[in-house]
C-alpha cells in the first residue's frame, strides 16, 4: 500500500492548512499580550488597586470577546458594505455550524479588538467603577472599534476609496485605544491628591517597577505576533499549481526587522529624552518608550526601510516624556499608565510618517493626505463615541467610586480582596487572650505581674522583619498584638525618588507598627524579644517604646484592668 505524502496532495489544501496553522499560532501569541497588559498596568498603580486592574484586564477579554462575536463583527460588516460599496466581511458565516475557517478569521480579528479595548483601563486606573468600565468595554467591542475596522481593514471608505494604510493597527488599534483612554481620563477626572487646588502636580508612584518592566517585555514578545503575524499568508499556489511563498517572501523579513529596530529605538529615544530632562535614565520611561517605538512602526512596518524604523521608533520614544508632561501639566489629565503618549500620540505619529515617501520603499504608493485624513477620522470618531458613553455614565453618577472607596482602594471596595495581605505571615498557631495553643491542649502558666499594672510595648520595625517579630513574641508567650502599616522618619536619611522622569523626596519610610499590651508578661521581656528579632544593624531598624496604660476594658466580657488584658 502506498502512502500519500503531503507534497503529493492538493497544493491548495496544503497551503490552506499551513496558513491557518500560522494564523492560529500568532493569534495565541497576541492573546498572551493580555498578560503583559495586566502586569504593566498593575505595576503602575498603587498596591491597593492591583486586583482591580487585574480584574479589569480579565473582564475586558471575557466580556469584550463575547460581544464582539455576537454584535461587533456584524457592525463591522455593515459599515464596510455601506461605506465601501461592497459586501463587507462575511459576517454571517461565523454563525454557520460548519464555519471552521471563518471562526479562525474571526478570532484573529477579535484579539486585535480586545487589545484596543484593554488599553483604556490603564488611563482610568484607581478611581473608576468596575461596572462603568465594563459598560464601555461592551460598547467599544460592539460599536466603537467595529466602526473603525469597518471603515478600514474590512473594505470601507477609508481603506478602499481613500487609501488609508495601517498594516497591523498602529492607528486602528493602538492609536484608537490611546485616544479613547485620554478622553475617558479627562471625563472621569484625576485621582484624589493628584493635583493641588492651585493645579500643582503631585507624583503618585506605582507600586512595582518590576511588574511594569516584566509586563513590557511580555508585550514586546507578543508584538511579533501582532506585526509579523499580519503577514497572513505563508504559502500560495502559482498558475502552474505549485506551492510558493506568499506574503512571507515579500514582507515577513522586513516586518520582523523593522519591528525589532523600532522597539529598540523607542527605548533608546525615551531614555535619552529622560536623560536630557532629568539627568537620569528613568526605568519606566525606557519601558514605556519601548512600547511607544513598537506602536510607532506598527502601521508602517511592511513598507518602511530599516533606517526609517530607527528614525520613527526613536521619534515615538522621544516624544513620550514630552507628551506625557503636556498631558499631565498642561491639560491636567491624569493618565495613570501614560496610555496616550505610549499608544495615542505614537500611533498617530507612525500613521502619518508612513505617508512621507523618504521613509518607505519605492512605489509604496501611500499618500500623506490620505494618512492625515484617516487619522483625523479615526481620532474624531473615537473621541465623540467615548465622550458620549462616559459623559452619560457621569451624568447618572455611575462613573466614579466614592471618595471613601478611592481612599480605601478599589481592591477592597470593588472586589473585597487584598492583593498583598502583608500581615498573614508565620505559621505559629496563636490566639488572643489565651497565649500559645499547645498540641496537648495545655495552657501556659502566667508570668509574674508587670508591677501590678498594664503596659504597652510599641515598636516601629522594618516590614520584612514582621514575621520574625511575630515568632519572637510567640516564643515569649505574648502572641496578642496589633499591626499597622505606617510611614515615618528618624535617623534613616531621606532620599530622592523618581517616577516617570519626575523627582520626589522620600523622607517618610515604610514601617510596620507593632503594639502589644501586657499585664502578666513583663514588658521588658517583650521589648527585648522585638529588639533581637528586628535587629539588622543598619539605620532604619526602628525603635521600641514602653508606655504605661492607665486602664483596660474588654468589650466582650466587661472585664476591667488586668483581667481585660
Amino acid at each position: 500500500m502506498s502512502v500519500s505524502l503531503p507534497l503529493q496532495s492538493d497544493p491548495t489544501t496544503v497551503m490552506t492548512g499551513l496558513n491557518y496553522v500560522w494564523v492560529l499560532t500568532v493569534t495565541f501569541l497576541i492573546f498572551f499580550m493580555h498578560a503583559g497588559f495586566a502586569m504593566l498596568e498593575a505595576g503602575q498603580v498603587r498596591s491597593k488597586n492591583v486586583a482591580n486592574q487585574l480584574t479589569k484586564n480579565m473582564l475586558t477579554w471575557s466580556v469584550g470577546v463575547v460581544t464582539f462575536f455576537v454584535f461587533g463583527a456584524g457592525v463591522e460588516a455593515v459599515i464596510a458594505a455601506v461605506t465601501g460599496g461592497g459586501e463587507g466581511s462575511p459576517f454571517f458565516a461565523i454563525f454557520s455550524p460548519e464555519s471552521t475557517l471563518a471562526w479562525v478569521d474571526w478570532l484573529f480579528g477579535a484579539v486585535f479588538a480586545m487589545t484596543a479595548a484593554t488599553i483604556v483601563s490603564g488611563a482610568v486606573a484607581g478611581r473608576m467603577k468596575l461596572r462603568a468600565y465594563v459598560t464601555y468595554t461592551v460598547l467599544l467591542a460592539t460599536v466603537i472599534y467595529p466602526v473603525v475596522t469597518g471603515l478600514t481593514w474590512a473594505g470601507g471608505w477609508l481603506g478602499s476609496s481613500l487609501g488609508f494604510a495601517d498594516f497591523a493597527g498602529g492607528m486602528i488599534v493602538h492609536g484608537m485605544g490611546g485616544v479613547a483612554g485620554l478622553t475617558a481620563a479627562a471625563i472621569v477626572g484625576p485621582r484624589l491628591g493628584r493635583y493641588d487646588s492651585d493645579g500643582t502636580v503631585n507624583v503618585i508612584p506605582g507600586h512595582s517597577v518590576t511588574f511594569a518592566v516584566l509586563g513590557t517585555l511580555i508585550l514586546a514578545f507578543g508584538w511579533y505576533g501582532f506585526n509579523v503575524g499580519t503577514a497572513f499568508a505563508v504559502l500560495g499556489v502559482n498558475e502552474a499549481g505549485e506551492l510558493v511563498l506568499a506574503d512571507f517572501a515579500s514582507t515577513v523579513g522586513r516586518v520582523a526587522l523593522t519591528t525589532t529596530l523600532g522597539m529598540a529605538a523607542g527605548a533608546i529615544g525615551a531614555g535619552l529624552m529622560s536623560l536630557v530632562k532629568t539627568d537620569k535614565v528613568d526605568t519606566l520611561y525606557v519601558a514605556n518608550g519601548m512600547l511607544a517605538g513598537l506602536v510607532g512602526i506598527t502601521s508602517n512596518t511592511n513598507v518602511i526601510t530599516w533606517w526609517a524604523a530607527l528614525v520613527i521608533g526613536g521619534l515615538a520614544g522621544a516624544q513620550l516624556p514630552i507628551v506625557f508632561e503636556f498631558v499631565e501639566k498642561r491639560l491636567k489629565i491624569d493618565d495613570v499608565c501614560a496610555v496616550f503618549p505610549v499608544h495615542g500620540s505614537a500611533g498617530i505619529l507612525g500613521a502619518i510618517l508612513v505617508g512621507i515617501p523618504v521613509f518607505t520603499v519605492p512605489d509604496a504608493g501611500i499618500s500623506l493626505t490620505s494618512q492625515v485624513v484617516g487619522v483625523a477620522v479615526i481620532a474624531g470618531w473615537t473621541v465623540l463615541a467615548t465622550a458620549l458613553v462616559f459623559g452619560a455614565l457621569k451624568a447618572v453618577g455611575e462613573i466614579r467610586v466614592s471618595r471613601e472607596h478611592e481612599l480605601e482602594g478599589l481592591d477592597i471596595s470593588e472586589h473585597g480582596v487584598e492583593t498583598y495581605p502583608e500581615f498573614s505571615l508565620g505559621d505559629d498557631p496563636v490566639v488572643a487572650d489565651g497565649g500559645i495553643v499547645r498540641p496537648d491542649g495545655g495552657s501556659v502558666e502566667a508570668p509574674e505581674p508587670n508591677d501590678g499594672g498594664i503596659k504597652m510595648v510599641v515598636a516601629y520595625i522594618r516590614p520584612d522583619k514582621l514575621g520574625d517579630v511575630k515568632k519572637a513574641l510567640a516564643s515569649v508567650e505574648a502572641p496578642s498584638l496589633t499591626v499597622t502599616n505606617v510611614s515615618g522618619r528618624g535617623s534613616q536619611p531621606a532620599r530622592k525618588g523618581q517616577w516617570r522622569g519626575e523627582e520626589y523626596v522620600v523622607d517618610l519610610h515604610q514601617k510596620v507598627k507593632v503594639e502589644c499590651v501586657v499585664a502578666e508578661i513583663p514588658a521588658e521581656t517583650v521589648a527585648e524579644a522585638i529588639l533581637d528579632a528586628a535587629h539588622t544593624g543598619e539605620k532604619g531598624d526602628g525603635k521600641v517604646f514602653v508606655l504605661p496604660v492607665e486602664n483596660a476594658y474588654q468589650i466582650r466580657t466587661g472585664a476591667v484592668g488586668i483581667e481585660a488584658v
